[in-house]
């Protein structure tokens, strides 16, 4: 603790410094997103960036994506291990880092920039992003596969490389990029974007030690990160006490049938938060592995959202969390175990703890959700101008009924946050496909006093020959759990419509399915799961229900205990376990 020091500086200008801390940060995200090249940034904002100390402590994050929460601060530690003799780091160092299974990576389509901050001639922080790219290479377009059996298949790997050395460009790695990439304008575009994020980062902290002197701002930072961890104790305390475990099962990985098992064992005390996942299924052949920082972003997630859902992201306020998980297991992949859709059981890192928690503090945590990022990649040439395109997208869908409310209708899970879809028009506009419908999945499913939220619905039409779709949709076996005696939800699948008629699937994953003009890719994600017996929801509710067709006749009876005249949607009875 650096107490004794922060003292030292009046708490107005710790506070004002912190702020800026937090501003820089935001400055970086929104550089990047001004300058990127890719949708998958600029639009769904698949991507972080943020400061550190001198140690890879995280001090503030701008986020799109949850899912790189933590991620930032593995990047530059793997950074400081590398380069760890003097001299080894210099103003104008950036290093190039996607490595997922030490650099806090999570696939290698999240390549990370770190810039060390130097404060006349001494390292003070750094600043680091890690950004979505569209293409690394590899066998399939878009860099992601269903059927991968090891990394090398998966695309490019960085391994903390200097991409600028004292300012200067290492134009032989550009090369390397541009030549084994297929929209190398793209990828080579968003690298620029991350190098002025970066850029500004350096710059506004530079400007803050001079309007405020090094030594504040050192002392600031410090003064931060010991907040964050008096706040994260505050939070802490008021939790329940106690072990709570939790069991759920992974549908499949594409290769092997499954499902793999896996479980936490959660233990709160008034001064750690441990998450213990071993015992998990071991890695296994395809390609939805995590890795360790994966999970440990997950699990940061989950983390705030049960203790201080507001709280400023930095690393004291993580330092009460631990992850014990066995290496070589689902949940920490060894080299070179394929981790292109890692989302699969990286999630399971945040609905596990979500789940054996749920009953405890169900002020925080609704029912289950659809949980899947659901990506979808099809690539193929435009009608028009035969150039080739790549739509890699993921895609919204139900989440769970809480204590009091609904669950949300058509968001991203967990692990994208606060991100966006591709609107339909620029979609429309860049791809070679129509979409004919997008529109709510109106199953009925996570009946509840309070409803799970729905799905939805998203078809592309096919507007040339040859065109190959790829999808790892989550959950399309076990359903999001219902909490507190409500009903599960539904399953995320996805089918293909030929134009001859003819349909193809369900499928939870596919690999580079073939696709021809008027064919049409049909997408459905889950319904939530349901809070509270479906019995206790208001009568009033189940008719607006019915009205507004979000369940039938039929559901609001044999669910809800309420038979309506077919004609008036009048209540004619309740069931007797209503009365």
């Amino acid at each position: 603790m650096a107490n004794s020091v922060v003292t030292k500086v009046d708490p107005f200008t710790l506070d004002i410094v912190k702020d800026s801390l937090v501003a820089i940060g935001e400055e970086m995200f929104y550089a990047l997103a001004r300058t990127s090249m890719s949708p998958i940034i600029y639009e769904v904002l698949d991507y972080a960036s943020g400061l550190t100390d001198a140690k890879g402590q995280l001090l503030t994050q701008g986020n799109g994506v949850t899912g790189f929460i933590g991620m930032l601060s593995f990047m530059v530690r793997e950074t400081l291990e590398r380069y760890n003799k003097a001299g080894d780091l210099k103003p104008g160092d950036i290093f190039l880092i996607n490595d997922p299974y030490g650099g806090g990576g999570s696939h290698l389509c999240d390549v990370g920039l770190v810039m060390p901050i130097f404060y006349k001639g001494e390292l003070i922080a750094f600043s680091a992003n890690k950004a979505h790219w569209t293409e690394v290479g590899g066998k399939d377009a878009g860099s992601m596969s269903t059927d991968s059996t090891e990394i090398y298949q998966e695309g490019l790997q960085f391994p903390c490389v200097k991409i600028y050395d004292e300012g200067k460009l290492n134009q032989a790695v550009v090369e390397i990029i541009r030549a084994n990439v297929r929209f190398p304008d793209l990828s080579l575009g968003d690298l620029w974007a991350q190098v002025a994020a970066l850029k500004t980062g350096e710059r506004r902290v530079q400007e803050l030690c001079d309007k405020y002197s090094k030594e504040i701002v050192v002392n600031s930072i410090n003064h931060l990160l010991d907040h964050g961890e008096q706040l994260a104790l505050k939070s802490l305390r008021e939790l329940p006490k106690g072990t709570y475990e939790a069991v759920d099962y992974i549908d499949d990985d594409g290769i092997e049938e499954g499902p793999f098992r896996v479980q936490v064992k959660v233990e709160i005390t008034d001064n750690e938060f441990i998450c213990d996942f071993r015992g998990s299924h071991p890695q296994v052949t395809g390609s939805i592995n995590s890795t360790l920082t994966g999970l440990v972003s997950a699990v940061r997630t989950i983390y705030l959202a049960v203790t201080n859902p507001s709280q400023d992201v930095n690393d004291g306020s993580f330092r009460p969390l631990k992850v014990l998980t066995d290496e070589g297991s689902i949940f920490n992949a060894a080299r070179p175990a394929p981790v292109s859709m890692y989302w699969e059981s990286m999630l399971f890192g945040s609905d596990l703890i979500w789940k054996a928690l749920a009953p405890v503090v169900p002020n925080r945590l609704s029912a289950g959700h659809f949980l899947s990022v659901c990506v979808a990649i099809l690539s193929g040439k435009h009608q028009d101008t035969d150039e080739r395109f790549l739509i890699v997208e993921p895609s919204v869908g139900g989440w769970g009924g809480d204590a009091g409310k609904d669950g949300a209708s058509a968001q991203f899970c967990i692990l994208d946050g606060e991100t966006f879809n591709i609107p339909v028009e620029v979609c429309e506009t860049r791809n070679g496909v129509l979409v004919d419908e997008y529109s709510l999945n109106i199953d009925g499913a996570g009946a509840g006093e309070f409803r799970g939220g729905n799905g939805v619905v998203r078809s592309y039409r096919s507007l040339t020959d040859n065109q190959v779709f790829t999808a790892s949709f989550g959950r399309h076996k076990f359903k999001p759990w219902g909490a507190n005696e409500g009903k599960d939800g539904s399953i995320n699948y996805f089918e293909f419509i030929k134009a001859s008629g003819e349909v193809a699937g369900p499928f939870g994953k596919y690999n580079q399915y073939p696709l021809n003009k008027n064919d049409v890719t049909r997408l459905v994600t889950g319904t939530g799961g349901g809070y509270g017996s479906p019995l206790k929801r208001a009568v009033e509710k189940v008719v607006s229900d019915v009205k507004n067709e979000y369940i039938t006749i039929e559901q609001a009876k044999n669910d809800y205990g309420v038979t309506l005249d077919p004609e008036t949607l009048k209540v004619l009875e309740l069931s007797k376990d209503r009365q």
